[in-house]
């Protein structure tokens, strides 16, 4: 044991080792040559030691004479070093999202707290790098002060993963329809409203007038809202609902405990509390004979026991202009949609007026293409085009609250730099409608994400 402590004791063993972990980790793990730069940090601190004495040993002095200096510095290193691991580990290993809406009811639940795998698709490198640790996009006590700079701007680049997003997992991702904000509304998407606008006043003057009503900002992909929804569809796949029910390729999709549709519920007499807490529904309206409710097939068919249920059918959706691409003409709606192919990396597909509808946004937004239609005529960064060959894997996302999810049928698809990793377990789990300890619904913590 003596020899080995004092192998490993060794500044020069220290360095190395050290220095191996930084370069596979930090440098070829990252592709970052510029990081490189750090080795020489390494050195001086293993090895030359030139910064301790020049200014390194004043600090010493300084904790020797003054008790209260030494207490304070200690603190300070202490939390400088725990964000440090925590910042990187946030970044590289995985991180905490706690369930906001019931989007996800009743695979997941609001307040339950996810530990999202980052390693699972591969850990993506920071856009803005420059940024306050721990705060997503606004400054804590804050609504408009934003937590990063712009200064610094790296490119999309994400790192080695286990895998790739398989149909069915559950993925957390910034919102593709995020990169514009009301700053003063930030609750609704700027496009729905953008839209209300252009409707009542025209395309010119709608847009005019929700510049001067709001404060609108931009944010940069890996500052946009976290969303977290089910990925139903994979580059390549061609997607249709019919009557709510998904399918892939022609293959309805497989079964998922607790998929939720709304419901419609007719009753000769009013449901008692009891009941609806008996089977467990939480999100519905009604006026004692006619309810609105979000269940599942087992929920409905337990419902449909009940003596005084005359019926319970669920209600499917019309035509609307409500789902994406937003057609002025309604042709699709949240349970009869599609079908829609999702782009792939490397395809290339012929541009029509009606796929144009589907895929402009990825070639103006996503991919940074200057995109002009001028009648029949279509121009990509000024060249006339027939054709557009897809540079980014896409994915389409759907809730399991499936009546009750802001999701691809709404705004489109994801682009694989917005996907910031896979839901892997709930490590706490808290009703927010009971008092602490009461609300910790114990039968969830670890439980994995299916």
């Amino acid at each position: 044991m003596g020899k080995i402590k004092a192998i490993f004791g060794n500044k020069w063993v220290k360095f190395s080792l050290v220095t191996l972990i930084y370069v596979l980790w930090l440098v070829v793990w990252t592709g970052n040559l510029w990081l490189l730069l750090g080795v020489p940090l390494i050195y001086d601190f293993y090895i030359s030691r030139i910064f301790y004495r020049y200014i390194g040993h004043y600090n010493k002095e300084w904790c020797e004479r003054s008790a209260l200096y030494k207490g304070i510095y200690e603190w300070v290193n202490a939390i400088l070093f725990a964000t440090v691991v925590a910042s990187l580990i946030h970044i590289f290993i995985f991180q905490i999202y706690v369930i906001p809406t019931s989007s996800m009811e009743k695979s997941l639940l609001i307040g339950d707290y996810l530990c999202v795998s980052k390693v699972a698709y591969g850990p993506q490198m920071p856009n803005t790098p420059l940024s306050f640790p721990f705060v997503h996009h606004t400054m804590p006590f804050s609504q408009t002060v934003k937590s990063f700079s712009e200064a610094v701007k790296w490119p999309y680049h994400r790192l080695k993963g286990l895998g790739a997003i398989r149909r069915n997992d559950v993925v957390v991702f910034n919102f593709p329809a995020g990169d514009t904000v009301l700053l003063e509304n930030q609750n609704v998407t700027y496009y729905d409203v953008l839209r209300q606008y252009q409707e009542q006043l025209g395309k010119a003057e709608g847009r005019r007038q929700l510049e001067k009503d709001y404060t609108i900002i931009s944010r940069p992909v890996d500052k946009r809202e976290n969303y977290i929804k089910r990925c139903v569809a994979v580059p390549g796949d061609s997607l249709a609902v019919r009557n709510g029910e998904v399918f892939v390729n022609g293959a309805a999709q497989e079964n998922i405990p607790g998929l939720q549709y709304q419901y419609m519920v007719q009753t000769s007499a009013p449901l008692t509390q009891y009941a609806l807490n008996n089977l467990n529904i939480t999100e519905y309206s009604g006026n004692g004979s006619a309810y609105y409710m979000n269940l599942t097939d087992e929920m409905a068919e337990q419902l449909k026991k009940l003596k005084n249920v005359l019926s319970v059918r669920r209600y499917i959706f019309p035509a609307n202009t409500e789902v994406y691409p937003h057609w002025e003409t309604p042709r699709w709606s949240q349970d009869n949609y599609g079908p829609i192919w999702v782009p792939q990396k490397g395809a290339t597909i012929s541009l029509t007026p009606d796929n144009l509808a589907l895929y402009g946004r990825i070639i103006d937004v996503y991919e940074n293409h200057d995109l002009e239609i001028d009648g029949n005529e279509v121009k990509i960064d000024g060249r006339p085009a027939t054709e557009y060959t897809f540079e980014m894997n896409y994915y389409w996302m759907m809730g399991d609250n499936r009546h009750n999810s802001a999701d691809s049928r709404f705004w489109g698809f994801v682009p694989e730099d917005h996907i910031v990793g896979k839901a892997s377990f709930i490590m706490m789990s808290s009703d927010q409608n009971k008092s602490f300890p009461s609300s910790i619904r114990w039968d969830r913590i670890f439980k994995t994400v299916k």
